[in-house]
């Protein structure tokens, strides 16, 4: 099934340009934007750009320290397996982290801890979906795909003051 986007909006923030998009029902994307890549904002519909204001309202506030967890509606388009482990990474809370393999256990596939690692790389909302906050059993960074890579991941571990290894 393909989801209809309806807006696309442009926010700076600490660690790069995020474009996100939504239908006019749920947040569908968010993107880091690298480089000149150009991505215009567009608005094909009004309850669409009410979506897309509220994950940049909650964007903000995140850059800004608050640590409330995103209240909007999500529309994650993945396999089943992606979705379970989108789901786990969805209840890590703000300055918290759990790791690969607790993630697989929670879904049931306790030997899934790399499969897992490529559902996390997938995450099509990152930071609403906190896939930064996922790390390796003994609390070391093992990758970031957002941004340039684990020098944004350090910077939001930083934000949460979360303490890890490399």
């Amino acid at each position: 099934m393909v989801t209809e986007i309806g807006c696309t909006k442009v926010v700076k923030t600490p660690i790069g340009r995020l474009a996100i998009s939504a239908s006019d029902n749920a947040v569908v994307e968010l993107a880091f934007l690298m480089g000149d890549a150009k991505r215009l904002d567009f608005t094909a519909s009004n309850k669409a750009q009410a979506q897309v204001d509220k994950a940049i309202k909650w964007i903000t506030d995140y850059f800004a320290g608050n640590q409330a967890d995103y209240q909007g509606q999500l529309d994650l388009s993945g396999t089943e397996f992606q979705l379970a482990v989108w789901a786990e990474i969805s209840k890590i809370k703000h300055g918290r982290t759990l790791s690969y393999g607790k993630i697989a256990r929670r879904i049931g596939r306790p030997k899934a801890s790399r499969a897992v690692g490529a559902a996390v790389g997938a995450n099509p909302i990152p930071l609403i979906v906190p896939c930064h906050r996922v790390m390796g059993t003994s609390g070391k960074i093992t990758g970031y795909s957002g941004g340039d890579g684990i020098p944004t991941k350090r910077k939001l571990l930083a934000l949460e003051k979360i303490e890890f290894s490399e």
